[in-house]
């Protein structure tokens, strides 16, 4: 995913609502650390102008993290899922 001010936007939401999500199922504390990491990361940097490389960097490695959480989230809510 290209790291454009739009996509962060959009995976910052993404993640912020697995992270409540994960908080209200009791998801392990690892994976709620993960996914809490990754939103406050990606809010910090939407609300700053992507025109330095530092930050360029900084936004792909955390597009990357929260690719991640959110995967690591998915399997943890498949594996947990209630059945009625």
């Amino acid at each position: 995913m290209e790291a454009t001010a739009m996509n962060l936007r959009h995976l910052a939401r993404e993640v912020s609502s697995a992270l409540e999500r994960s908080l209200v199922r009791m998801a392990s504390a690892a994976l709620i650390e993960q996914l809490a990491s990754a939103t406050g990361l990606l809010t910090a940097l939407v609300e700053l102008p992507l025109d330095t490389e530092a930050l360029r960097v900084w936004a792909g490695q955390a597009i990357a993290r929260a690719e991640r959480a959110l995967a690591e989230w998915k399997m943890w809510e498949e594996k947990h899922r209630v059945t009625a």
